[in-house]
């Protein structure tokens, strides 16, 4: 999302009282040029990159997000942010990962609702970073059906049938399952901690 994008939906949503706790921080994400478009171009001047889902799907930004990361710009992978990190994923099983996190990607199975669809406690494994005053034991809001394995750069899981990563770091790259631009005062502050990397 580019700054005026960004600026038109805070003015159309402003008196939404959820919206209103998330506007500091999106303001700030403008401010220091940390949203970007859909573009190479824009990818290239920021700062850091906050990721959205859609972004990670479009071929021609990956060279140029992998350009980024390997220049040491902060990074922030979102849901399906968090999962191209590893080597290679069952949900694309044709394309490679970026390859920061050993392992594979794999679709939930017998467990109980697929899409995993909701709120769940976070295991905090490190306070470095992203969890910089977030209580171990926060709840997050994830909708995903495809889970990476708990990985020495893990620094936060949770249980969903089985125990899986749902924060990771890798230097400045850090990436989480879960949406913490729903998941609350939470995930505002997780949002935070990331604008001070």
């Amino acid at each position: 999302m580019d700054a005026l994008r960004a600026r038109q939906w805070l003015s159309r949503w402003r008196s939404n009282p959820i919206v209103r706790r998330v506007v500091p921080v999106l303001a700030a994400l403008v401010a220091s040029n940390r949203i970007f478009s859909n573009s190479k171009p824009s990818l290239m001047h920021s700062s850091s990159v906050a990721i959205p889902m859609r972004a990670m799907k479009l071929t021609a930004m990956v060279a140029a997000l992998r350009s980024q990361i390997d220049s040491g710009t902060p990074f922030l992978g979102i849901c399906l942010g968090l999962q191209a990190l590893y080597e290679n994923s069952d949900e694309a099983p044709d394309r490679a990962g970026f390859g920061l996190l050993p392992g594979r990607v794999k679709r939930f199975e017998g467990v109980f609702k697929i899409p995993h669809l909701g709120w769940n406690q976070l295991e905090i494994r490190s306070r470095n970073g992203l969890f910089e005053g977030v209580p171990n034991g926060s709840f997050a809001y994830f909708c995903h059906s495809y889970y990476g394995p708990v990985t020495a750069e893990t620094t936060a899981v949770t249980e969903y049938g089985q125990n899986f990563a749902v924060a990771v770091r890798v230097g400045s790259v850090y990436a989480v399952q879960f949406h913490p631009e729903k998941s609350g005062d939470v995930g505002l502050k997780i949002l935070e901690n990331f604008l001070k990397s």
